[in-house]
């Protein structure tokens, strides 16, 4: 099987501006209590969450849907972090255990995606940019990743709304 990485045509890019200071977002996005309040889709209730903010650390978490028995897990495995900065992480989808599995709604989905996070402010306020493609994936989980670019680019728009009502709060 040839197994490739995805090239910055076939990556995601979301960049959002928070009305926040740049040292409250990057805690916004590395603390797992933080996390809690407002990482995931509208709808899910948080499980639990565990991080381990450093290279080779991992950020594991779990989400249920609102009353309902569907539990979806996921994990970042830290690759780079430079502190209020940028990171560089695996995400995957999960087990309850943390080893990585297949998205539970397409085995045609990578099973690591490769995200670059970068943070930078501006008169107090944060521009967020995150990057990322499949990594160690064949031509069509590259494919398919490419093709749920609109609904990705919604999913993360709607976390990061979350993010911002959660900023306004702070």
């Amino acid at each position: 099987m040839d197994l490739r990485d995805a090239g910055p045509a076939e990556e995601l890019e979301i960049t959002r501006t928070f009305d926040a200071p740049q040292v409250m977002v990057w805690k916004a996005f590395t603390d797992a209590d933080v996390l809690a309040k407002w990482w995931g889709p509208k709808g899910f209730d948080w499980i639990r969450g565990t991080m381990e903010l450093r290279p080779g650390g991992v950020f594991h978490y779990g989400m249920r849907a609102h009353g309902g028995t569907m539990e979806m897990w996921g994990k970042w495995v830290f690759q780079e972090i430079s502190p209020i900065d940028s990171m560089v992480f695996l995400s995957s989808f999960s087990d309850a255990e943390g080893n990585t599995v297949r998205s539970f709604f397409s085995n045609d989905f990578p099973l690591e995606v490769r995200n670059t996070l970068t943070l930078e402010e501006h008169a107090g306020k944060t521009t967020v940019t995150l990057r990322g493609g499949p990594v160690r994936s064949t031509e069509g989980e590259i494919a398919f990743f490419g093709g749920m670019n609109a609904s990705m680019q919604q999913g993360f728009g709607n976390a990061f709304d979350q993010l911002a009502e959660y900023l306004r709060g702070a």
